[in-house]
């Protein structure tokens, strides 16, 4: 590795390896248009290596740990592969066979790669959550596997946007015994060493850098209002719009109930540099470690498994099995790519054609027609760079 050197955008700091400053370039254009205000950080492990490692911002340290929104469904659904792995949890077997008490209302014959895939239409509860019970993923499981679903359960998908990983996490809990945020310390976070938390320990707060809203300039808030829906819709239903104290979707790494649960599909806590090395660890040997999944099990998840109009995103999504299916919005990157994104700009993602991963975290709340934007340029340079390795 390198430091970014000279050249390099006044408050950029960190390494790439030789071949990758392209990417290094990218990230200093990406500081140039939003201004020097932005805290932020980008990572990759080409091969199992560590081949970029960038941060930036006037508060931005090499160790400082941000909210990762959704990409935390991407982590608890890698523990859900390793299960599917061993054989403990089957794609094809219904939910109720794991969790009995699901089979109620239309749901007994749901499919576990259907639930994985957002089409189980119990997007949120019809009265809606605290934020107390949101950041429980036992109480979120025990409300919507009584609930009756939004739509027929595997005939439509619809972002379960704040309740996904509390869904597949209790079929995990029923089979195993023992939580998501347990299987992921075990199995995951000490072997790898990872700065990654679904849950962050007492103690560990002032490394956390709170997060921000978005800047919000007239022309933005015109074009929001205008694709706003009801609080009573799919979509205000499945971000929790229609209970009384709700907050906004930006707020939640910054409540310590969130923090300290590590709610499994918004709640994680970490690095940059830790997700992108997750990710590599899947495909490639990192540290010593042998990849963590067969080529089958990577190849199982990152399957489209539907695609179509999104119910609640009200757009067309493709869904792999528990992850984007990122290809679809990133054509550089190798088909059978797999990763999830946070709201906000986050993002994380393996591309195993490649032996490639990738992760980008934010401090400040990015408008969001401007994400997948940013991460094509980012991702471009990074994919050129490791086909010339």
């Amino acid at each position: 590795m390198r430091q970014a050197g000279e050249g390099a955008a006044a408050g950029v700091q960190g390494t790439v390896a030789p071949g990758f400053e392209a990417v290094r370039e990218q990230f200093t254009a990406l500081l140039a248009t939003e201004g020097g205000e932005l805290d932020v950080q980008v990572a990759a492990y080409h091969r199992g290596e560590n081949v970029v490692d960038l941060w930036a911002g006037p508060d931005m340290n090499a160790d400082s740990i941000m909210g990762i929104y959704s990409a935390s469904k991407g982590v608890t659904h890698l523990v859900v592969a390793l299960l599917v792995q061993d054989g403990v949890l089957d794609l094809d077997q219904k939910v109720s066979h794991y969790w009995p008490q699901f089979a109620v209302e239309g749901k007994q014959d749901l499919l576990v790669r259907e639930l994985l895939a957002h089409q189980a239409g119990v997007v949120g509860a019809t009265d809606g959550f605290t934020m107390e019970e949101l950041a429980d993923d036992q109480v979120v499981a025990e409300r919507l596997g009584a609930q009756r679903p939004f739509w027929r359960p595997g005939r439509a998908a619809g972002y379960h946007a704040l309740v996904m990983a509390a869904l597949s996490g209790e079929v995990v809990r029923r089979a195993t015994g023992r939580t998501v945020q347990e299987h992921f310390a075990e199995r995951l976070q000490a072997p790898l060493k990872l700065d990654l938390h679904l849950g962050l320990p007492a103690g560990q707060d002032d490394r956390f850098l709170s997060a921000q809203p978005m800047t919000a300039t007239p022309e933005r808030l015109r074009e929001l209002a205008a694709a706003a829906t009801a609080p009573d819709s799919l979509s205000g239903i499945a971000f929790n719009r229609h209970h009384p104290r709700n907050r906004e979707v930006w707020e939640l790494p910054n409540l310590p109930v969130v923090r300290s649960r590590g709610p499994a599909s918004f709640g994680g806590i970490g690095t940059a540099r830790s997700l992108a090395k997750l990710y590599s660890a899947l495909v490639s040997p990192v540290d010593s470690v042998n990849p963590l999944l067969e080529p089958a099990t990577a190849s199982a998840f990152g399957q489209i498994q539907s695609n179509g109009f999104d119910l609640v995103l009200r757009q067309p999504k493709a869904w792999a099995v528990g992850f984007h299916a990122v290809s679809e919005t990133y054509p550089v990157l190798g088909a059978g790519a797999f990763g999830h994104s946070g709201a906000g700009g986050q993002q994380a993602l393996v591309d195993p054609r490649h032996e490639l991963s990738y992760a980008f975290l934010r401090r400040h709340f990015l408008f969001p027609v401007q994400a997948d934007a940013d991460h094509l340029r980012l991702l471009s340079a990074l994919v050129t760079a490791a086909r010339r390795a």
